[in-house]
């Protein structure tokens, strides 16, 4: 939103970055994100357009990819392990708070954020596919027990476990 403002206000001409998006399966993968201005005919800025695109392989060598897109690589394979951000930084050769500071850099929340919504897309997504029960599922995306997954899935999506399948049912 911030992007967009500055470009609405005629600060910025153009905004291009590496981010973090969901893919067609609901997995976070890296894009290069394009924005720009829609200019009416009078010349003024009347809206904001975006493009996504993968990144090819120039872009990847961006230092983004040396630190942060190992941590997403470990959350997107281990979600459902008990993972520890210390561990998570270690595997990356960083301190806690260098990854703390480069996710939030690179994505605006934090590794721990990041593996919480990886697990409620997996979750969402076994909610909508299989019969499987809050408690199993909670289980398998990595949740200490289905009272906090209840939890977490509620702030995220607005509903309860139960409630999403509800819906998606209909």
């Amino acid at each position: 939103m911030d992007d967009d403002r500055s470009l609405l206000a005629g600060e910025v001409a153009k905004v291009e970055r590496i981010e973090l998006w969901w893919d067609r399966q609901g997995m976070p993968d890296w894009f290069v994100v394009t924005k720009l201005p829609v200019v009416d005919k009078r010349g003024r800025v009347a809206g904001v357009m975006g493009m996504l695109r993968r990144p090819d392989a120039a872009e990847r060598a961006l230092p983004v990819f040396q630190t942060v897109a190992r941590a997403v690589e470990i959350i997107r394979r281990d979600f459902a392990k008990p993972l520890l951000i210390g561990d998570l930084a270690a595997a990356c050769g960083e301190s806690v708070r260098q990854l703390q500071r480069r996710f939030r850099d690179a994505f605006g929340s934090t590794p721990q954020e990041f593996l919480i919504k990886t697990r409620i897309l997996e979750a969402a997504r076994l909610l909508e596919e299989t019969t499987l029960s809050v408690a199993e599922i909670s289980a398998r995306c990595g949740f200490v027990d289905a009272s906090r997954f209840t939890q977490h899935f509620r702030r995220r999506t607005g509903v309860t476990p139960k409630g999403y399948r509800g819906r998606v049912d209909q």
